[in-house]
């Protein structure tokens, strides 16, 4: 192969290597912004029986810490990701390198990783209610709300879903920084 089959080559391989940088990014949006979604919409209201006396509730993700922390979890991950997307395709568009030097390779690296364990923090927080919810407190007499409260439990349970989701495409983007620092 001469040197200029072989400088398409790897222009080829680059490109197909920031077009999965791009769709990680936009995957990781989506994941986000829908879990953000889903968990703004759970709210609910419905009667338990305890011992014979009707008992209202009202659940809403805005009662929990944990929820409201999966909440801003997930908008500040929106805006890293729609910032990253949206610089991610004008380069594709303009033909430049997405990611042009090794330092910012690193920083790409770090804050990917930071915002991993922003993400699936928020998501542990909530799967620990999300299961409390659900089995109800075992050395008192309260039931699980999950049996009153089921469309609550569900969106909640979809929402730390893609929460998990979105920790996975930011662990992948995270993994393929450091396949580009590798290159670099």
């Amino acid at each position: 192969m001469n040197r200029s089959g072989e400088e398409e080559v790897a222009e080829k391989r680059r490109r197909r290597r920031e077009g999965v940088q791009v769709s990680l990014r936009g995957g990781c949006l989506a994941a986000s912004a829908t879990a953000m979604a889903v968990m703004l919409m759970a709210t609910e209201k419905g009667v338990a029986d305890i011992y014979g006396f009707p008992l209202t509730l009202n659940s809403s993700w805005s009662f929990s810490p944990s929820y409201q922390y999966v909440v801003g979890a997930c908008t500040v991950t929106i805006l890293y990701s729609l910032f990253h997307l949206c610089l991610g395709i004008y380069r594709l568009l303009t033909g430049s390198p997405i990611t042009p030097s090794r330092s910012q390779a690193w920083l790409c690296f770090i804050s990917d990783q930071l915002f991993s364990y922003l993400i699936m923090s928020a998501g542990s927080a909530g799967i620990g209610v999300t299961n409390l919810n659900k089995t109800g407190i075992k050395h008192t007499p309260l039931p699980d709300f999950c049996k009153t409260l089921s469309s609550f439990c569900n969106h909640v349970a979809l929402s730390l879903l893609l929460v998990l989701l979105s920790f996975i495409f930011l662990a992948s983007s995270s993994l393929f920084n450091v396949l580009v620092l590798s290159t670099l």
